[in-house]
């Protein structure tokens, strides 16, 4: 954001959401019961049990910050802008890189996935990503990022301003409960993947509902003032941790005795979603308040990560993936391996991009 708005907190927290992505895909190298140890990148023999827990919070809001960030950005994105050129903006932000990456990391990912399991390589063409068991991986979010911009735009004219945010919530998550209802009563929880487009069903409605919240939050200037309702502050997180402890309650259960149920079937699916909705919902609200009011500030430490941060989403699987390759034969702790891979993850792709940007520069 610009010194006029001073909303520094907005990209700070954009540039942390990435950290908690690549602290996620390390926890998923060394997590003892993780469902993508089939599919992903390195299979290392050591594993930690306590990683899971870490895993399950950071699986119900990190991406669905990113779509509120996004969501909040794409008013003033779309301003002073014809539909053209925000359509060629986003593009150009988007689709591009996603193009690029999918042609060349994604064939990279399998190369990894291949060796690491000291299996051979396979026929050229089963490497990209429109053969590959894990589609885009963690590239899906660009282009699903672009339809969500497309949409917005065409629904653009249509005035919310008038509509309180309480209200706004309200009918989101009423939306998304019946959503998400709607999914499992089809059975419709898988993924759905393309050349093009790839997601999880059962969450890229929600998704959208974050991205939503975002843009009208933004229309309503809610983070204007800088005064904080400790009232109003306090319900929210005592409703938020009853609401993470029933969920992660529900889950475990459901995982260490599949088939049973705590009351009944549908009431127990009725409490998984309401809580699942309401978990997200606080843990998002809860990173807003801790980035607006404590983390609303420019450095140059935050400065060189929020103009790389983008970068780095991109690129730090496949860095991840050489990491954990080179990890895997060394004997340590499970949990120092977790911590090594991540913060080596991070700087080295932080320092693959700004070098790449300084040479860019240098060229131009």
């Amino acid at each position: 954001m610009t010194d006029n708005n001073k909303i520094y907190w907005l990209n700070n927290l954009k540039s942390f959401m990435v950290f908690l992505v690549v602290v996620f895909h390390a926890g998923v190298t060394y997590d003892k019961v993780s469902m993508y140890s089939t599919f992903w990148i390195v299979s290392d023999p050591l594993n930690n049990d306590y990683l899971g827990i870490l895993l399950f919070i950071l699986d119900i809001f990190v991406m669905y910050t990113f779509f509120f960030v996004s969501g909040f950005l794409v008013p003033l994105s779309l301003k002073n802008k014809t539909y053209k050129k925000f359509i060629t903006l986003k593009f150009k932000r988007l689709i591009i890189p996603w193009s690029i990456a999918v042609l060349t990391l994604i064939p990279l990912y399998k190369i990894i996935y291949l060796y690491s399991r000291n299996m051979p390589q396979e026929d050229w063409t089963t490497y990209f990503h429109w053969n590959s068991i894990w589609n885009q991986s963690w590239l899906w979010f660009l282009p699903v990022l672009f339809l969500f911009n497309i949409i917005y735009l065409i629904f653009s004219k249509i005035d919310t301003s008038k509509i309180e945010l309480s209200k706004f919530l309200f009918f989101v998550l009423i939306l998304g409960m019946i959503y998400l209802l709607v999914v499992r009563y089809f059975n419709l929880s898988t993924w759905t993947t393309s050349a093009i487009l790839t997601f999880q069903n059962k969450r890229i409605f929600i998704f959208f509902l974050a991205f939503l919240v975002g843009s009208q939050t933004f229309k309503l200037n809610t983070f204007k003032s800088d005064i904080r309702n400790k009232k109003i502050e306090m319900i929210c997180h005592i409703i938020g941790w009853i609401a993470i402890t029933i969920y992660s309650g529900v889950e475990i259960y459901n995982l260490t005795i599949p088939g049973d149920s705590l009351l009944s079937k549908s009431i127990d699916i009725l409490i998984n979603r309401a809580s699942f909705l309401l978990s997200l919902s606080y843990l998002v609200y809860s990173m807003i308040i801790i980035f607006k009011h404590y983390l609303n500030s420019k450095s140059k430490i935050w400065d060189e990560l929020n103009r790389n941060s983008y970068g780095i989403y991109i690129i730090h699987f496949i860095i991840m993936g050489i990491i954990a390759l080179g990890l895997k034969d060394i004997e340590m702790p499970a949990i120092i391996k977790f911590l090594t891979l991540t913060v080596s993850t991070f700087f080295t792709s932080y320092l693959i991009v700004y070098s790449y940007k300084k040479l860019n520069k240098k060229i131009k």
